[in-house]
C-alpha cells in the first residue's frame, strides 16, 4: 500500500503542473481539443490540486452526501485537480472546466463514481473558485460545460474499468513505473516566489 501511495502522490504532483497536465490531456484528445490555444497550450489552463469553492447561494444537503450548505461557504471539490480553461490573449477563464480523478489506493468503483456524482452535486449550484494566488485576478465564477477524466494504474481492478467504460467516463491507464521518483531528481520550477507567501 505505501508503494500505491507514493504513486498516487507522484501522480497528483506531476498534474498540478501545467505541463504534466497537458502531458495527461494529449492522452485524450477530445480534451486536448477544448484548449483555447493549441499553440500556447501553458497559457490555455489552469491546474488546481483538490480545489476549492466558494458557494454562492444556499445548498440543500443532497439526500445522501453531506450537510446544508449556506452562501459564502468554502468547501473542498472533491476531484483531484480541477482544471480551468483560459484565454492566453485575454486572460480570461473560459466556459470550459475538467475535472481529473486519480484512482486512490484502496477506493473501489462505487467510491471513485461517488467522488465524480458528489463533484456534480457540489458544482450544481453558482460558486466561485478559490483560484490560486498568481491567477486571482481571473473571473473564475462556475462553467458552462464540465468533464471528468479517470486516471487508472496498471494494477486498478478491471471492474473499475468495466465500470468507468460502463458509465461512459472516459479514462487513461498510467504505466506505473513510468512514475517511479528519483529522490534526487531535481525540476526547474517558473514559480513567482514573490507570490510564495501567499501560497
Amino acid at each position: 500500500m505505501a508503494a500505491q501511495k507514493k504513486q498516487y502522490e507522484t501522480l497528483l504532483a506531476n498534474y498540478s503542473d501545467r505541463r504534466g497536465m497537458i502531458g495527461l490531456l494529449k492522452r485524450f484528445r477530445p480534451y486536448l481539443e477544448m484548449l483555447p490555444s493549441m499553440r500556447r497550450p501553458d497559457e490555455s489552463l489552469i491546474t488546481i490540486p483538490l480545489p476549492l469553492v466558494r458557494v454562492r447561494e444556499a445548498n440543500p444537503p443532497a439526500s445522501f452526501h453531506g450537510p446544508s450548505l449556506s452562501a459564502g461557504d468554502i468547501v473542498q471539490v472533491p476531484c483531484d485537480i480541477a482544471v480551468l480553461m483560459c484565454d492566453p490573449e485575454w486572460k480570461i477563464k473560459t466556459g470550459v472546466e475538467i475535472f481529473v480523478f486519480i484512482h486512490h489506493p484502496h477506493e473501489d468503483f462505487s467510491d471513485l463514481l461517488s467522488r465524480w456524482r458528489q463533484t456534480q452535486i457540489r458544482i450544481d449550484k453558482d460558486y466561485e473558485w478559490l483560484m490560486p494566488p498568481r491567477y486571482k485576478h481571473i473571473f473564475s465564477e462556475g462553467a458552462e460545460a464540465t468533464f471528468a477524466l479517470f486516471v487508472l494504474l496498471d494494477d486498478t481492478p478491471e471492474r473499475i474499468k468495466r465500470g468507468l467504460h460502463g458509465a461512459s467516463l472516459p479514462f487513461i491507464v498510467e504505466p506505473v513505473q513510468h512514475y517511479e521518483e528519483d529522490e534526487a531528481e531535481t525540476v526547474d520550477f517558473d514559480l513567482d516566489f514573490s507570490e510564495a507567501a501567499d501560497l
